[in-house]
């Protein structure tokens, strides 16, 4: 269980950096700029996450995330010329992200005994939190805070994640199933513009 978990941790972070390194070429970052933005997208929600928890940074602890941080930013950059849908890319890989940190922020909570609340929305910090720092640090509204669907997703495979264990769902398919349906919803939820109402004051 705890090797699964640190493979889609791993996976989670390089999806990230690259979303984030993306979204500060497109904003013509300099390469330091791209990888510090890479390197907030990439374990933003995962160190508030722990700082909450008061337990040991994740990063700091295991520095294989800061690897790949830097690979998924050199990798962004090496290939940026190949990327001709620029957008598609970038919503690729920060659904991916999405979708796998949603379930490590959960199973952390789990393990840290939180209730089923509580770890839903730490799911949902963990998954949507660095996305929220790189859009301040590229001065842009947060997507979290548009009425483009994005957490709302993440509770939906946080709570689906939940009742899996409940159901002692073998380890594997816990994992798997709710990653892919916060990954496919989002995606549906893009194609088809689907978004919830705004509020304003008139």
């Amino acid at each position: 269980m705890e090797e699964i978990v640190y493979y889609i941790a791993v996976f989670g972070t390089i999806a990230f950096a690259i979303s984030g390194a993306l979204h500060a070429m497109n904003q013509r970052f300099d390469p330091f700029g791209v990888f510090i933005i890479g390197f907030a997208t990439a374990v933003g929600g995962g160190t508030v996450r722990d700082v909450l928890l008061g337990q040991p940074v994740f990063w700091l602890v295991d520095p294989i995330y800061i690897y790949v941080i830097i690979a998924g930013s050199i990798l962004a950059i090496v290939f940026r010329t190949r990327l001709n849908h620029l957008r598609k890319t970038l919503l690729f890989f920060d659904t991916i992200g999405l979708g796998l940190y949603t379930i490590i922020g959960v199973q952390i909570g789990l393990n840290a005994e939180l209730d089923y609340v509580s770890c839903v929305a730490l799911g949902t910090l963990t998954g949507s939190f660095g996305g929220v720092l790189r859009d301040i640090l590229i001065n842009q509204i947060p997507v979290i805070f548009k009425k483009e669907i994005y957490a709302t997703v993440s509770i939906l495979g946080g709570s689906i994640y939940i009742l899996l264990q409940s159901l002692n769902v073998p380890n594997i398919y816990q994992q798997l199933i709710p990653s892919i349906l916060i990954i496919v919803v989002r995606f549906l939820i893009i194609y088809f513009k689907v978004s919830l109402p705004t509020i304003y004051r008139n």
